[in-house]
């Protein structure tokens, strides 16, 4: 026997997934029911099954997290100006105790206004600056806002951020509580935040670039449309359970649903066989530089530092242990490591960082072999040292050193793909080395130009990827099913559509949530 709404709010209440006591609104659409209730929504997919909470939109709130919270927002130190910021139910209290106008009023809301901040105790005035007032919903966090611009003196900022701590009302902002908040008012997805966070912290223009296309939402697209494509493939399954023994259904709406489903997971595999180039463009792509001894990987990494970031000697072992340092080359993140010289050798410790680099060239992203040409002039014929010849492959970046050892008819021999020849000593062949490296990384790695969104990455952390997965699998495992067990079928695909929207938070996260938010600085 089929439930009825009523029942199966009950049944809702009873279990613990709709909470009693509060109002909430039901309307029925496709057989579906939503209840919303306050800072909650929950879906009863059908009459006759169970409801089933499948988002969390805006969980309900402690006390804690309903305060007025402020920070400071700018970095600390010397500058111009800094911004505190103030946010929460209480935030017009706070303009109303601190910022002294002209025209004592109550603030128009994103007008900037010269003021003097006062201590709402003693009225001591504490500095003369900038407030601007943001009327929620229409705010970053979507709650009241007060940004305070005052001169970025530490004793200033001291004083100011001591007057906050004076009302009641206000606490101390936690680290990411502002952009928290602002995915709990819905202002930003995950993807958002991730790529926001991401755009801080952001030291190349290929990172940049990267991030904020997250940030601007255009990766949430890309996932949204994912997941619709997926919820539309199972309402055909679902419209089959429901009706299948009625004449409303069409036929072939298996078959069809089926077809999506292949596409579906065409498309997810795409994203998948990427390289982890977006993950590799967040975080650094990590370069080994390895060759035998006294070919010039101490001199090269100094070359690409700019500065005496290695010891450099004529003695053959000076590397001993891997030395990384992070580079900017040509906009793309680069992780390089020095490691020691590829040889046999009986010194134990020397033996360790021989060790420690054959381990750190099979971690790399990419490899970069320094040789000497002075080793390698074989009249017609090249030959790399037995050190490193087995290491070397098809995408092993080659560079000839000490240039000025070997005659000007030869260098062509040095010359090739990926091969540069060049005298770290003097000069000679580095811009022309470093320009064609920086084209090969670029090449590689690069973000393509804005339109082509098609080439861009679209996975830039770990947990895309493993959601994805798990999407991709459940997907396979519908399709493994028979239109006998079509009720399975549909089971697998809601699945798929709530991995994928655990990518951008459209599902309860909150494990996530604590994980990406404490690594926010205090006034994010």
């Amino acid at each position: 026997m089929q439930w009825t709404l009523n029942r199966a709010v009950q049944c809702a209440r009873k279990a613990g997934r709709l909470p009693s006591g509060n109002s909430w609104v039901l309307s029925r659409h496709d057989q579906h029911c939503l209840a919303i209730a306050p800072y909650k929504i929950f879906v009863v997919r059908s009459a006759h099954t169970e409801p089933k909470r499948v988002r969390v939109s805006h969980p309900i709130l402690s006390d804690a997290q309903r305060s007025t919270i402020y920070a400071l927002s700018t970095p600390p130190g010397k500058a111009g100006v800094a911004v505190v910021r103030v946010s929460g139910p209480d935030a017009l209290d706070v303009w109303t105790r601190l910022v002294k106008t002209r025209k004592q009023r109550v603030p128009e809301p994103w007008k900037m206004e010269r003021c003097r901040i006062a201590h709402p105790e003693t009225g001591e005035v504490l500095d003369d600056g900038l407030a601007v007032f943001f009327k929620g919903p229409k705010s970053f966090t979507t709650e009241d806002v007060l940004e305070l611009h005052i001169h970025s003196g530490r004793a200033i900022i001291s004083s100011v951020l001591g007057a906050l701590s004076r009302l009641p009302f206000c606490r101390p902002a936690e680290p990411g509580e502002f952009t928290r908040r602002a995915f709990h008012g819905g202002r930003l997805d995950l993807t958002q935040v991730e790529g926001l966070k991401d755009l801080i912290d952001a030291e190349t223009e290929g990172q940049r670039r990267l991030a904020l296309r997250a940030a601007g939402g255009a990766t949430r697209v890309q996932f949204e449309q994912l997941r619709t494509e997926i919820i539309g493939c199972l309402a055909k399954i679902e419209a089959l359970i429901d009706f299948g023994e009625g004449e409303d259904i069409e036929e072939g709406v298996y078959e069809e649903a089926r077809t999506r489903a292949v596409k579906l997971k065409n498309t997810i595999e795409s994203y998948l066989q990427d390289n982890r180039q977006g993950e590799i463009m967040r975080t650094g792509v990590r370069l080994t530089i390895f060759g035998p001894p006294n070919a010039g990987k101490s001199s090269l990494l100094n070359f690409l530092a700019q500065r005496e970031a290695a010891i450099v000697t004529p003695v053959p072992g000076t590397t001993r242990d891997i030395l990384e340092l992070s580079l900017d080359i040509g906009g793309i993140p680069v992780i390089v490591s020095d490691t020691a010289g590829l040889r046999k050798t009986a010194d134990p410790v020397e033996l360790i960082g021989v060790e420690r680099a054959r381990n750190a060239i099979e971690a790399a992203d990419l490899a970069l072999c320094v040789v000497s040409c002075g080793d390698l002039d074989r009249g017609t014929g090249l030959e790399f040292p037995a050190s490193v010849k087995t290491l070397i492959t098809d995408e092993t970046f080659v560079l000839f050193n000490k240039s000025d050892l070997v005659s000007g008819d030869s260098e062509t021999r040095f010359r090739g793909p990926h091969r540069w020849m060049t005298s770290l000593k003097t000069g000679d062949g580095t811009t022309e080395f470093l320009e064609g490296f920086a084209k090969a990384l670029q090449a590689k790695y690069a973000l393509s130009d804005e339109g082509e969104s098609g080439r861009t990455p679209l996975i830039t952390h770990a947990r895309h990827r493993v959601h994805l997965e798990s999407a991709a699998q459940f997907i396979d495992a519908f399709l493994a099913t028979s239109a006998d067990d079509i009720v399975l079928g549909a089971e697998e695909l809601r699945y798929a559509a709530h991995a994928v929207g655990k990518v951008s938070g459209l599902i309860d996260v909150e494990d996530v949530l604590d994980a990406l938010f404490r690594d926010f600085c205090i006034g994010k």
